[in-house]
């Protein structure tokens, strides 16, 4: 299937490399390439668009500003020099952001996620599911789930970490990955607080997979990688690592 985009930015430089990325992507089709805001506005009221590559900074209408305007808005990527912007891109529900300069893979990685999203709403228009809470006992070290194929089970201790997919999420575990059909801010709201911790705007960790904690990445088994922000640093650092740090003094 071919998916149609739009390249949105006010430097010409970066929109041809942004476009030199895409062509390498058969399955997208370039519609119109802007060199501000309100011009790709004009066209998105007129035009069907699968996914738009947006920068943020731009005079009169910034990316996300133009992302405000739209009701039933594409899947939007953000591509920004500023990674300042990265939390309020989440919140306005953009599919990714990357930080200039983007290169072909981060590019990939993001139009894959974009598909991988629209296809998941194409298939659940086909036939809706109410989405519905995990259910979960107090005491069991499981839990059920809705995703695409049915109903699954799955250990706690099994999940290594979760990442936002807007309305879904997706559970990462050392062999497979789940596309659940609860988003990721009302997972939280049911994972059992102490083995689970949110650590940035898109993902959800399991504490006991922690390998490595650095200033900006959380270093987890099997080798993924997610960022954190500093204030989820902090958090993770006072409610789960400080208990069970080492000392070099002992009172």
């Amino acid at each position: 299937m071919i998916y149609s985009c739009l390249i949105v930015d006010d430097n010409e430089i970066e929109r041809d490399v942004v476009e030199m990325h895409l062509k390498k992507i058969p399955s997208l089709n370039i519609v119109a390439i802007c060199s501000n805001g309100v011009e790709a506005s004009q066209i998105l009221s007129n035009t069907p668009i699968d996914i738009v590559f947006s920068d943020i900074d731009m005079p009169d209408l910034s990316g996300m500003e133009l992302l405000k305007t739209l009701k039933n808005h594409p899947q939007f990527v953000f591509i920004t020099s500023f990674s300042e912007y990265a939390a309020e891109s989440f919140n306005l529900d953009a599919i990714d952001f990357i930080v200039k300069p983007a290169s072909f893979k981060r590019i990939l990685k993001a139009v894959n996620k974009a598909i991988e999203y629209i296809e998941l709403k194409k298939g659940i228009a086909k036939e809706p599911i109410e989405e519905k809470p995990i259910a979960k006992e107090p005491d069991s070290d499981f839990f059920y789930f809705r995703e695409t194929k049915g109903i699954s089970k799955l250990r706690y201790d099994d999940v290594i970490y979760i990442e936002s997919m807007g309305d879904f999420s997706k559970i990462f575990t050392n062999s497979d990955k789940h596309i659940i059909l609860v988003s990721l801010k009302n997972l939280e709201k049911q994972l059992p607080e102490l083995l689970f911790s949110r650590v940035h705007k898109q993902y959800i960790i399991n504490n006991n997979h922690i390998v490595t904690l650095t200033n900006h990445e959380v270093h987890l088994v099997n080798d993924f990688i997610v960022p954190i922000s500093a204030a989820n640093r902090q958090e993770l650092l006072e409610k789960t690592i400080d208990k069970k740090i080492l000392s070099r003094f002992i009172k």
